[in-house]
């Protein structure tokens, strides 16, 4: 990945005063040569991207449904300070290779466990996005020993089987489906035409003009990769709400109020079922609040990965 100029935003008329939401500056992700943290491995036969920076305590990110591993780019760096992070692309995104077995969440789960094996991480905090989110539980509930701590952030797993044609949902798939991935690839024009990314996140972020156009480029970066419908199907299939209890991990559940993707009532259903799980609510945000509000974000995981 490269960083991209910063694109003329003016006609979308005066930013508001800053409100925690977005970046307040020029983001720290821009300046980073990325080339030099990207590393590959194996796991079960499939070659596996990911990045790594920093030192210490390791701290693993995970992307949600048809992500990829910049979908934290403006947490690495931040992180880096104190943590050895790590953020990749599961199996069937981003770069990674499909996997060799069929794509399914305790599939998932096993494949983050082998993957720390691999890079020679016995014990990390996990941090997992939507689908992502779903998936570092399940490693918590599989495979206790490798999971330090627990940050979902709103973590799918909580959708019941009869909600499959809910329009939010309808409206997730359409941005990560492939046929969306030919009008993602055109930066060029998404620079020229904000009301084009407003159109396409509608529904993921509360604010999507508020999005630096960088970041939206890169994030979308994930879209129309082969694992996509498999495993959209994989977290429709697998419900382990009455696992839940079982992980005794110190859990974290950030949320933001205006999800339309995974609605806040799943948020308190998590804190619910999960042992001394702690919630915190983010107000006016949607479903990615790591990028949505990422001091406010970082800032909290610093404090909770601290304690």
């Amino acid at each position: 990945m490269t960083a991209t100029a910063r694109p003329d935003t003016s006609d979308l008329g005066p930013k508001p005063e800053f409100d925690g939401y977005g970046v307040a500056q020029r983001s720290e992700w821009l300046d980073i040569d990325w080339q030099q943290y990207l590393r590959s491995s194996t796991v079960h036969g499939a070659r596996v991207n990911y990045v790594e920076m920093g030192e210490g305590p390791p701290l693993v990110f995970i992307h949600g449904l048809s992500g990829c591993w910049q979908n934290w780019l403006e947490n690495i760096p931040h992180m880096a300070r104190r943590h050895r992070v790590v953020a990749l692309d599961l199996a069937g995104f981003g770069e990674s290779e499909l996997p060799q077995e069929e794509i399914s969440i305790p599939g998932y789960g096993r494949f983050v466990d082998a993957f720390l094996g691999e890079i020679g991480v016995e014990r990390a905090a996990l941090v997992g996005n939507s689908m992502g989110g779903f998936i570092a539980a399940e490693t918590a509930i599989s495979h206790p020993s490798r999971v330090e701590k627990l940050v979902l952030v709103p973590a799918a797993g909580m959708i019941r089987v009869g909600n499959r044609r809910l329009a939010a949902l309808e409206r997730a798939a359409r941005l990560f489906h492939p046929a969306t991935a030919a009008v993602l690839a055109r930066r060029e024009r998404l620079i020229k035409r904000p009301r084009l990314r407003r159109r396409i996140l509608y529904g993921i972020v509360r604010y999507p003009e508020r999005i630096e156009p960088e970041l939206v480029y890169e994030v979308a970066s994930g879209a129309g990769k082969p694992g996509f419908m498999d495993a959209l199907n994989a977290i429709w299939d697998y419900d382990f709400r009455e696992r839940l209890p079982e992980i005794a991990a110190p859990t974290l559940i950030v949320w933001g109020r205006e999800d339309r993707i995974v609605p806040v009532s799943g948020a308190y259903e998590y804190e619910q079922l999960i042992p001394g799980a702690h919630l915190e609510i983010f107000e006016d945000t949607g479903h990615l609040a790591m990028l949505e509000r990422p001091a406010r974000f970082n800032e909290l995981v610093d404090t909770f990965l601290a304690s």
